[in-house]
């Protein structure tokens, strides 16, 4: 019995200590943000962040890859491989953010147009085939005309993987049999001969 007593003694012991620290804790002298301070000469709680200051992960300092710009222009190249990995990606997020204005094949007559929405300008234009990647790139990124701009929904990797698929999609209504790599040609004029 006289154990079970003191294990009682002892935790209530440490019980009313959590307690008081606790307490003490909160009731510590302490700054809530942009509270006025005594202590700085300009008065605020809240310091200013130092020059140059970046948040951890945000730093973006490839033009290429975050802006779709190389010295100042629209990029004319992808900052990374293309893939069929990243066609892959491009043809998912393709449909899900694109397709309803855009439609699946890039024309511009997507569910949202058939509905009243504004169409777009099909993909397949002589003057959009034309435009380099950059271009497709900013305008997922910062929106153009009715489109708005998909910065917060569609990360970096995936807006360049938007645009990879634009450009298979051009090159698959364009494509001529000098595209096509000369061991697939072969198969193709077997098979066009078959039917």
């Amino acid at each position: 019995m006289r154990n079970l007593f003191t294990i009682a003694l002892i935790g209530a012991a440490f019980a009313g200590t959590g307690c008081e620290l606790r307490q003490a804790m909160y009731d510590q002298p302490k700054y809530r943000p942009l509270q006025r301070s005594e202590f700085f000469s300009d008065q605020r709680a809240s310091r200013p962040l130092p020059e140059g200051t970046v948040a951890r992960g945000l730093l973006k300092d490839d033009e290429h890859l975050y802006d779709g710009m190389e010295n100042g222009a629209m990029a004319q190249t992808f900052p990374f491989p293309v893939t069929s990995e990243v066609l892959a990606r491009g043809q998912e997020r393709f449909n899900i953010f694109c397709a309803p204005c855009h439609d699946m094949a890039g024309s511009g007559n997507g569910m949202v147009v058939q509905r009243g929405y504004k169409k777009p300008a099909s993909f397949h234009e002589q003057r959009l085939r034309d435009s380099a990647p950059g271009y497709f790139y900013g305008a997922i990124k910062n929106g153009f005309g009715q489109m708005p701009n998909y910065a917060d929904q569609i990360p970096v990797r995936d807006r360049w993987a938007i645009v990879a698929y634009i450009r298979a999609l051009q090159l698959s209504r364009n494509a001529t049999i000098d595209d096509v790599p000369p061991e697939e040609r072969a198969a193709l004029e077997t098979a066009k001969a078959g039917h």
